[in-house]
């Protein structure tokens, strides 16, 4: 199995503050087996899993049963809780423990469904745990020629240089098997075909239907293989609707039940300091992006998780307010993605499989934002930087620029 610094990176700083961390993310992504790793490294702990039968008993017969767990030198034992949010109570329970515990224990918990919904009623875990998430591999991870966020602001053009080609496998590796562990390891059609098919039913069919009471499993399962091939453009739930014969607030709420099990993510649209963009529609991504057949819609989607990947690690660590975007106006001007920070833009980033030439749209948006802009291509094996007025727009393979995301 592929080691995961970045992520235990991440642990390690949200540990030093808090005894109680949540790990969120998608079904098989590696939380488990990240979370015994991180376990091996105390001299105390113990795992619990949610799913295995003997361990649900003995949490609900003894709720505190890690209690009795000795030191060992002056490190707080570890105790992992995995998916836990199965259980019905599990809001309650865990503050319970960490009211009670957080002297003594270290705890993570980690759960394949967002963690990070607050109850609507009762008490709720706010202030008492800090939370992450673990992702797919992207580029950007398994390179490890990441920057520092500090230098990233300040040099957005930045390339990787030199020998490439093992960037460029990566990337070709990533687009054909996605970046789940297991599919990406084992690098074989037939075993992509079967772990997607098995994967995308056992969430819908047991995670969705089990822990959201959503009725209609089969019409979900429907919309989701209507979902590939609308990515790229806005997504319409009217037109989803129509497809699908039923209501707008039905197809809302089946896309919100996939987006908090981490079979898609959506972003929003950027709506300030340009005249006449549009206000509603999101564009969703899938997390499995394999399963999308035009080349051109999985390389966005493709660049989209990577970028998504570094903003959400970058809140979960506290490094700022960032937020990811998309442009579109009314006139038909549309740059892909906007990451923007404290509601200001920091970058802009078109994806274009072969064109070498920066786009008119991503050239017109970047001179009324003021902000630095990247194109990435699909294809080619140069870059160069073309002036754009009083700014620069870098044009490069992604396999040459996605790396240095921090």
């Amino acid at each position: 199995m592929i080691d995961r610094p970045l992520y235990s990176a991440a642990w390690a700083e949200l540990s030093a503050e808090k005894a109680l961390v949540l790990l969120s993310g998608p079904r098989q992504v590696g939380k488990t087996t990240l979370a015994a790793s991180l376990a091996g490294t105390f001299p105390n702990h113990v795992l619990l899993n949610w799913d295995v039968i003997t361990d649900r008993k003995r949490l609900l017969t003894d709720p505190y049963f890690f209690a009795q767990l000795p030191r060992r030198d002056e490190t707080r034992p570890l105790v992992v809780l995995d998916e836990i949010h199965k259980y019905r109570g599990w809001r309650n329970y865990l503050k319970g423990v960490y009211d009670r515990f957080a002297r003594q224990f270290q705890f993570l918990v980690t759960g394949s469904g967002r963690l990070d919904i607050h109850q609507r009623s009762g008490d709720s875990l706010a202030g008492r745990y800090l939370l992450f998430h673990l992702w797919p591999f992207t580029l950007s991870e398994l390179a490890d020629r990441r920057v520092p966020i500090e230098n990233f602001r300040t040099d957005f053009l930045g390339v990787v240089t030199g020998d490439t080609a093992i960037l460029r496998e990566t990337w070709r590796r990533l687009s054909r098997f996605s970046g789940f562990p297991e599919p990406y390891v084992a690098a074989k059609p037939s075993s992509y075909v079967r772990w997607s098919n098995a994967y995308h039913r056992q969430v819908i069919r047991e995670d969705i239907r089990d822990l959201t009471g959503l009725r209609n499993i089969g019409d979900v399962e429907t919309l989701f293989s209507l979902l590939p091939a609308r990515i790229g453009s806005p997504l319409s739930i009217p037109s989803l609707a129509q497809d699908l014969k039923v209501a707008y607030n039905t197809v809302r709420k089946w896309l919100s039940a996939l987006e908090r099990f981490f079979i898609l993510f959506t972003i929003s649209p950027w709506t300030r300091q340009v005249v006449r963009t549009i206000h509603k529609e999101r564009k969703t991504y899938l997390f499995d992006y394999a399963l999308i057949e035009d080349e051109g819609a999985r390389f966005e989607n493709m660049v989209a998780l990577e970028l998504h990947r570094a903003v959400m690690l970058w809140n979960d660590l506290g490094r700022g307010r960032f937020s990811l975007h998309f442009l579109k106006t009314k006139d038909q001007d549309e740059v892909d993605f906007l990451v923007a920070e404290k509601h200001r833009p920091l970058f802009l980033v078109e994806a274009k499989r072969r064109d070498e030439q920066p786009s008119a749209a991503l050239r017109k948006l970047q001179s009324q934002l003021r902000a630095p802009a990247v194109q990435l291509t699909d294809e080619g094996e140069q870059f160069r930087r073309v002036r754009n007025g009083d700014h620069e727009i870098l044009v490069a393979p992604a396999w040459m620029w996605l790396p240095r995301l921090p």
